[in-house]
């Protein structure tokens, strides 16, 4: 008398997107339509290289020193590491090592030269990243600023700072300036 049981058709569910088939139609989307209101991303902040040390006083006197061929240093706290700036007669260095130095050009002035390759080894750091473009910024007589820091790597025009080692050489030209050495006397 009984029948057997049977069991209930099941419903079929409705086949969900797979990871990869989402994807897939995202880009297809956003390559036919572009983004939709909520996918913008926020623009980047523009960041002011050197603005937190052009105006501090112990930079100030960083420069002055540089300037005059004088010894000078203070040191810069950044994520809990201290880093030393200093001065040694006509170098600016960062943790000891040289990043800016002079040769003589003649009697008042000299040419500032960046080292690449110790640069490069430091791009990294965000001291030193801003050490760099104020040393820039506080020499008005350079001229216009070709280094630009783009994608966490110095830039140097069109180029990175890296693959100008191999063509020109680790030392970086960047213009003359008028040092504080020789005293200026007064026609009388």
């Amino acid at each position: 008398m009984t029948a057997s049981a049977k069991k209930a058709p099941k419903k079929e569910k409705d086949r969900k997107q797979s990871p990869e088939e989402r994807l897939e139609a995202n880009r297809y989307n956003q390559m036919m339509y572009g983004p939709t209101a909520g996918e913008l991303r926020p623009v980047p902040k523009k960041t002011n290289y050197g603005a937190p040390y052009l105006k501090h006083p112990k930079f100030q006197e960083l420069m002055t020193a540089f300037k005059k061929g004088s010894a000078f240093k203070f040191d810069v706290s950044d994520k809990s590491k201290v880093y030393t700036v200093s001065t040694r007669e006509s170098q600016i260095l960062f943790d000891d090592k040289v990043i800016y130095y002079c040769r003589p050009l003649n009697k008042h002035e000299q040419n500032l030269l960046l080292d690449r390759s110790v640069t490069i080894q430091h791009q990294t750091n965000e001291v030193l990243v801003h050490l760099v473009f104020a040393v820039l910024q506080s020499l008005p007589e350079l001229g216009p600023m070709q280094l630009s820091f783009r994608l966490n790597q110095f830039q140097y025009g069109s180029e990175t700072l890296e693959a100008g080692i191999a063509t020109q050489g680790p030392n970086l030209l960047l213009g003359s300036f008028k040092h504080i050495k020789a005293q200026e006397k007064t026609r009388t």
